[in-house]
């Protein structure tokens, strides 16, 4: 059973490194696997403990373990000892609510991604947060739950395409990032037929739902800007590595990722700026709608203001003239009708109605 996640207030008092899995959605069950692939060789396995993994390869080949899911703690705390890892990475791997970073450990890289996912639940963006640490002929994924996210990078080495078998480590973490990224472009693809999906409907007729839809999908591209924003610094800092690999042909391809980032804080931006507008147009639909309401009871107000004096004045019983003009109800009545006739048709010529 998945157990549900935790605040970080259940970590106060706890001293730095300290392995609690941070987060709102529900742990799913640990699954964890490796690829270990050559130029001319690809083995791969499920395994059933950190012992079953196989020693890291040398020359160009690479290991790749894949974590789906953080509910097998003690397994993470393992594989940080097998590796050789910090305190904080494992803590940081636990506590889901990171931004996108790089940080530098000596030996090996440790990136913090946030994946989007093609699903908007609720006008909500469904995301996750991935991790990616970096050695010399082994890369480590964590997810947290299972995905097609990395297929590409999966197919690619099985298939042999490119020079992803020959490209090392490096190239495999550049392979996990494009992955990444390219999840942005679905997303907001989806994000704009919701948009266009959002305007019909304001334009149309906007309703109470229509001005919720608005802000949890503004929420939503809040919440991509975050993820997006540091995204630059990540990809910056990969390319500026001392390492040789990153030198040769990987480094074109990071700055194509860079490329791809900024494409997508310019969406980003457009479509909150379309949302700010969307916002001013549904409130100025509310307000010429009340103004509309107001004009049609002012103008009935006005067209009453004469017919009432009139019945005011008549009402007074001072003179009773039906006694000597039997027919002052239906000549009363005749003005009345006139006078709210010619009201009608003074409005109808200045177009108030």
């Amino acid at each position: 059973m998945a157990e549900h996640g935790k605040s970080r207030t259940e970590k106060l008092g706890l001293p730095p490194g300290s392995l609690v899995y941070v987060g709102e959605k529900p742990v799913e069950k640990t699954i964890i696997s490796y690829l270990l692939y050559e130029q001319e060789e690809v083995r791969e396995a499920v395994i059933e403990s950190i012992a079953e993994l196989p020693d890291t390869p040398s020359g160009d080949g690479v290991l790749w373990i894949q974590v789906t899911g953080l509910a097998q703690i003690a397994w993470l705390k393992e594989l940080g000892q097998r590796f050789a890892l910090h305190p904080l990475v494992l803590e940081d791997i636990l506590a889901t609510d990171q931004r996108p970073k790089i940080e530098s450990y000596g030996p090996y890289e440790f990136i913090v991604l946030r994946a989007f996912h093609h699903e908007i639940v609720q006008h909500m963006a469904d995301q996750e947060q991935i991790s990616i640490i970096w050695g010399k002929n082994f890369v480590i994924s964590i997810q947290e739950r299972q995905s097609l996210l990395f297929g590409s990078p999966y197919d690619w080495i099985h298939q042999n395409r490119g020079t992803i078998r020959t490209g090392g480590s490096v190239f495999l973490t550049y392979a996990l990032v494009d992955a990444v990224v390219d999840r942005y472009f679905t997303f907001l693809e989806r994000f704009g037929e919701e948009l266009e999906d959002l305007e019909e409907e304001l334009i149309a007729e906007p309703t109470q739902q229509t001005l919720q839809r608005i802000y949890r999908l503004k929420h939503a591209m809040i919440q991509t800007r975050k993820a997006t924003w540091p995204l630059r610094e990540v990809v910056t800092r990969l390319d500026r590595e001392e390492a040789p690999e990153i030198r040769g042909q990987t480094g074109w391809y990071l700055h194509d990722i860079y490329d791809h980032i900024i494409r997508i804080l310019e969406t980003v931006e457009m479509n909150r700026e379309m949302l700010s507008g969307m916002l001013d147009i549904y409130l100025s639909s509310i307000s010429n709608r009340m103004n509309e309401v107001m004009k049609v009871l002012t103008i009935i107000s006005t067209i009453f203001i004469p017919l009432s004096f009139i019945t005011g004045i008549y009402g007074m019983n001072l003179l009773i003239p039906e006694t000597s003009f039997p027919w002052v109800y239906p000549f009363l009545l005749l003005i009345m009708f006139l006078i709210a006739l010619g009201l009608i048709v003074y409005f109808r010529k200045k177009r108030w109605l």
